[in-house]
């Protein structure tokens, strides 16, 4: 079975790596997704998916239907990316889709272009090689993950799915994990500290002390970011003052929001009442948001942090799978999130959906977000057989007659 697939999976290679260079190409800041899901869309009716459709949300869903509709693995990967930081400092154009000593560069390459191109050509894949599937694949391309917090995802598995009767008993993510089996990550919250009161310099004065409080706590270490605290904004409205003070804050995998909030409120009331009367308040940061089809939203800006059991079984089939089929081996981990503002959909498919999930895509984390980014493309390739034979573990039917040559 493997040696068959192994095969076929080499006779896309150069399909799914031109489809990532068309992916590249197609600028997709976040909440501006219409054309790269246009191109998507195109894509899996071409490549041959059972059902083919585009959400209420802008998400694009490709469908592979088994006989058994009480199982079913979702791959998922986003279609949007963050904007160019300085476009004038890459050695290349970032909407160029440039391939150099084997790697492809360009925006979005890594987080998650690669996946995203990998994910759609496993479910080719799998239709090219005629392997029988109890359960549906479905493949997920999302909108909204960079700059609306999973919003795409939220709604496919709120609305989407539950419509059609599907209910993912997996999940993998094709988020950048160098090809290792990833399984979680820390979370992160972006807070809005206010503080107001009548007196203006009180509330200036009582700012200014938990700005110098926050500061304090955050320490020196060097490791991943911990703690980003901005300017404070001054307003005045009917006679108050008012300072809101924006700040990021890692979240571990044993704190709970609530109680982080109230622990920050009780510290920096204590913090401002040296300063006068002054009313302090502390919550997570909303916004209303459009996303590219005109449907708006509303969004909390918190990012869960997430952990499936290393030993659940998910894990250890696809371990099973990858080195049956003979790929390089396989080392687990999680994504360390160097700095805040980054994640993935597994805090809302784990935390909210109770889907176990697994991370599995080329490219490696470090090169996300940054100037030339890149991905090899010996593992866009390599992942699209990799995520064939995981998911055929899961929900394929054995395939008996094989040889072991061939296997």
């Amino acid at each position: 079975m493997y040696k068959m697939l192994r095969q076929q999976s080499e006779i896309l290679n150069e399909s799914v790596v031109r489809f990532a260079q068309h992916l590249v190409r197609v600028p997709s800041v976040s909440l501006n997704e219409r054309a790269i899901a246009a191109l998507v869309e195109q894509q899996m009716k071409k490549v041959g998916y059972d059902k083919v459709l585009r959400d209420d949300y802008g998400n694009v869903i490709g469908i592979l239907f088994g006989y058994d509709s009480d199982r079913s693995v979702l791959l998922n990967s986003h279609m949007d990316t963050v904007p160019p930081a300085d476009p004038d400092s890459w050695s290349c154009n970032p909407y160029e889709g440039l391939i150099r000593d084997g790697l492809l560069y360009g925006l979005g390459s890594t987080d998650c272009k690669g996946g995203l191109a990998a994910q759609v050509y496993a479910g080719a894949l799998l239709k090219r090689s005629l392997l029988p599937l109890r359960g549906n694949v479905v493949v997920a391309a999302t909108v909204a993950e960079e700059n609306g917090r999973s919003v795409g995802v939220r709604g496919l598995m709120q609305r989407t799915l539950p419509e059609l009767g599907i209910k993912p008993s997996y999940a993998i993510l094709g988020e950048p994990t160098g090809l290792g089996l990833y399984y979680g990550h820390d979370g992160w919250l972006e807070i809005e500290v206010r503080v107001e009161g009548t007196n203006p310099f009180q509330v200036e004065d009582a700012a200014g002390a938990i700005i110098g409080e926050l500061h304090a706590g955050n320490g020196t270490a060097v490791g991943p970011e911990e703690l980003t605290v901005r300017r404070p904004r001054f307003v005045d409205d009917n006679g108050f003052r008012r300072a809101t003070i924006e700040m990021n804050r890692r979240l571990r995998s044993d704190e709970e929001v609530g109680c982080v909030l109230s622990q920050l409120k009780h510290n920096v009331s204590t913090v401002a009442e040296s300063s006068g009367p002054v009313a302090v308040d502390v919550l997570v940061r909303e916004e209303t948001q459009r996303l590219y089809n005109g449907q708006t939203t509303v969004v909390r800006h918190i990012t869960n942090a997430w952990q499936t059991d290393p030993f659940h079984p998910l894990i250890d089939h696809a371990r099973d799978a990858l080195a049956a089929a003979g790929c390089a081996k396989v080392h687990p981990g999680k994504w360390e999130l160097g700095r805040l503002g980054m994640g993935t959909a597994g805090g809302v498919l784990t935390k909210e959906f109770n889907v176990p999930t697994v991370g599995y895509g080329p490219g490696i984390e470090e090169k996300a977000h940054v100037q030339d980014e890149c991905v090899e493309v010996a593992k866009i390739t390599e992942a699209v057989y990799g995520t064939t034979a995981i998911i055929h573990s899961l929900i394929g039917v054995p395939v008996f007659g094989w040889t072991s040559d061939e296997i």
